[in-house]
């Protein structure tokens, strides 16, 4: 889908950290989440939420009142007669959140919408389907988040199965994968470098509940393990003849992120410079190869935008497994090391959701460093789906 109206004001995009499941938002409602990050998001920023339009809310594991979603996030960090649509497509949901948004822009719509995204991994529900016609009127039970991430419906396929599905295809060797995971943790590491001076661009803390009145601030990303050349060849694979070990996938993860979009003009009256969003994508492949969708998801969004890989500058990635960035630079030619310059999910987790939108940011910002640029984020969703968005920032 191509874009020509619709931007993100350059310092209105942010991140909280991401936990390691069963970490220290793991007993924290994922709402809860998004409204104490959000709220301090336009605090810092100086953006009452009196002057927000719209909202659109990205979410994949359901939370207590998820029924009433949106609205009732903007309205618990001010925006009282905001309101909008809760969405979700699994890994891609922020890619399509921002499109949802964009369009809105596209059309002409001034105002400023907010799009949030947030999930928590930890303690996902146990839903129970009622069955009368069963022995006793027993009901099917479905752990939300261990059961789909163990089996693709349509594929038949656990997510792991679909790294070493086109591992297999593409000949990719288990110390390939090693060697790419270990460029991003060293990438990673470049974020957290100057007392973490590119993630404070950024991030924006948690107070996480401690006791009955008391809280504790969540400042960075908790549960990322060091992790070393030696250790990652130590490890055995997850399947029996495969290449894809644990440590060359990511793990699940907690936490939230968010942006504003609006027209060019509006964004560009907001003062600091704006990334254009310029085209969108999304694909299927052959049912369980999901690691193969980014590629032409990324093809569709640079059609769009009338461009070609040769001209982007940087490239962020949702990466589950390494076999995702490996299998994109061999299909693209795009350097390795062009990619994820900060990390990516791979390192710091995945919680879904979020997880496209923190890798957003961290491209906006990325191309802000270099004063400027064109930017392609793309990933894979669950079983054989992808998205990807190409932005440009510019003054």
């Amino acid at each position: 889908m191509k874009f020509e109206r619709a931007a993100i004001p350059l310092g209105l995009a942010w991140s909280s950290p991401f936990v390691r499941w069963q970490g220290a938002l793991s007993e924290m409602s994922s709402l809860d989440l998004v409204v104490d990050v959000t709220r301090r998001a336009l605090e810092q920023r100086r953006l009452p939420a009196t002057e927000l339009d719209r909202i659109v809310l990205g979410w994949t594991v359901p939370q207590p009142a998820i029924f009433y979603g949106a609205p009732t996030v903007a309205a618990r960090i001010g925006a009282e007669g905001v309101t909008g649509p809760m969405m979700a497509q699994a890994c891609a949901t922020s890619a399509i959140c921002v499109e949802t948004a964009a369009l809105g822009a596209e059309r002409g719509e001034e105002g400023l919408t907010l799009v949030v995204t947030t999930d928590r991994t930890s303690n996902g529900p146990v839903l129970s389907y009622p069955r009368p016609s069963a022995t006793g009127g027993a009901p099917a039970i479905e752990n939300w988040v261990l059961d789909n991430f163990a089996r693709d419906p349509w594929g038949g396929t656990a997510m792991v199965e679909t790294a070493e599905n086109v591992a297999r295809e593409a000949d990719l060797s288990k110390p390939e994968l090693d060697e790419v995971t270990l460029l991003r943790y060293e990438q990673y590491k470049q974020a957290l470098a100057r007392d973490r001076d590119f993630q404070k661009r950024y991030m924006v803390p948690v107070a996480v509940p401690v006791a009955k009145k008391e809280t504790r601030l969540l400042e960075e990303d908790e549960g990322v393990y060091d992790t070393t050349a030696e250790g990652l060849a130590a490890l055995k694979p997850v399947l029996p003849d495969g290449v894809v070990s644990f440590g060359t996938q990511t793990h699940p993860a907690d936490g939230c992120a968010g942006l504003v979009v609006t027209t060019v003009e509006r964004a560009r009256q907001l003062g600091q410079g704006i990334a254009r969003v310029l085209g969108s994508g999304v694909s299927r492949v052959e049912k369980a190869h999901m690691p193969k969708a980014p590629v032409p998801a990324a093809q569709r969004a640079l059609d769009a935008a009338g461009l070609g890989i040769a001209d982007v500058d940087v490239v962020t990635t949702h990466n589950p497994f390494a076999v995702n960035d490996l299998y994109f630079s061999r299909q693209t030619g795009f350097s390795l090391e062009a990619m994820n310059p900060y990390g990516c999910s791979l390192v710091y987790g995945h919680p879904q959701a979020p997880t496209g939108m923190r890798l957003l940011v961290e491209l906006i910002e990325t191309l802000r460093e270099r004063g400027g640029g064109t930017g392609l984020f793309t990933g894979c969703a669950a079983g054989d789906t992808g998205a990807a968005l190409v932005i440009r920032v510019e003054d």
